[in-house]
């Protein structure tokens, strides 16, 4: 962004607060498969749950400047479909002008903060299904980490299932991002397995009153291919922290990318926040190894 950029996005937040309302009103939209290609989303709603760290940075989301910087880049690069977001980031998108002709997914429950007491408690704390309707977005994404120790499940089970009704209902995406999970030492830990996998998918695709309108947000894992058989709803790879080397990573969203279930990338610090940052590579590299569907 240009500083006058900043400057204005600034007034406007100040002293136009009306102007959120009336861009979304003015956005150019775009069907959700606008195109014969598999899809890739820029994900921003780490900072809403605390998670401001990428990698070795503990801090790195932590300039918000900074951060819609590196969306713009990100959003400005052919191949990349739209952004994931909770409201005020996506609001600050809206002010800039960058949601045109792209997909908008709102980030729903982010009340199960990283590293508290009450982690495992994913209450909805941002984006409702009417809200997402009214804002003319494109669906909303779910968090549903399950916490097979924790009762505080119960809950976000409840509140998922019925997070995707109401967006069913109005014809919108329901992404859920399901974990079969526990906590370790104080920390919360996704079972990577297949198994634990499987039974993740199992249980997040059942949520609702229809199916119809879910895809599932998946990480990249060993043996995606047996995982995978778990499901026939359309499934998008999720990126996670790179903690890996980038050409690591790179070589297994391309092998997950070839299941037939799998519609595409939601990527968000690991092209956002790579190693060496060059957004603008991070970005082309994945955008080029999205296939024709």
């Amino acid at each position: 962004m240009r500083d006058q950029d900043y400057r204005d996005l600034l007034d406007l937040r100040a002293w136009q607060p009306q102007r959120v309302a009336e861009a979304a009103s003015a956005r150019r939209r775009r069907p959700l498969r606008a195109t014969g290609r598999q899809l890739l989303i820029i994900a921003a709603d780490h900072p809403a749950r605390g998670m401001i760290g990428v990698g070795a940075r503990p801090t790195a989301m932590a300039n918000r400047v900074e951060l819609l910087d590196r969306l713009a880049t990100a959003l400005s690069r052919p191949g990349v479909d739209g952004v994931l977001g909770t409201p005020d980031v996506l609001e600050d998108l809206l002010l800039l002008g960058l949601l045109d002709d792209k997909i908008v997914i709102g980030s729903m429950n982010r009340g199960g903060l990283q590293g508290t007491a009450f982690e495992f408690d994913d209450r909805f704390t941002a984006y409702t299904a009417q809200a997402i309707a009214e804002m003319g977005f494109d669906g909303g994404k779910m968090l549903c980490r399950i916490g097979v120790e924790d009762r505080a499940t119960a809950d976000t089970l409840a509140n998922c299932a019925q997070a995707v009704t109401e967006l069913a209902e109005r014809g919108l995406m329901a992404m859920v991002e399901p974990f079969w999970s526990q906590l370790v030492d104080g920390v919360v830990k996704h079972d990577l397995s297949p198994e634990g996998m499987i039974r993740a998918i199992s249980v997040g695709q059942a949520l609702g009153a229809t199916s119809a309108r879910t895809w599932l947000k998946v990480p990249v894992v060993p043996h995606m291919e047996q995982i995978m058989t778990a499901t026939t709803l359309p499934t998008l790879l999720l990126g996670g922290d790179p903690v890996h080397a980038p050409d690591e990573v790179y070589a297994s969203w391309s092998k997950a990318l070839r299941l037939p279930q799998v519609r595409g990338l939601v990527v968000g610090r690991a092209l956002l926040y790579p190693p060496d940052d060059d957004v603008t590579a991070a970005v082309d590299t994945a955008a080029g190894l999205l296939e024709e569907t």
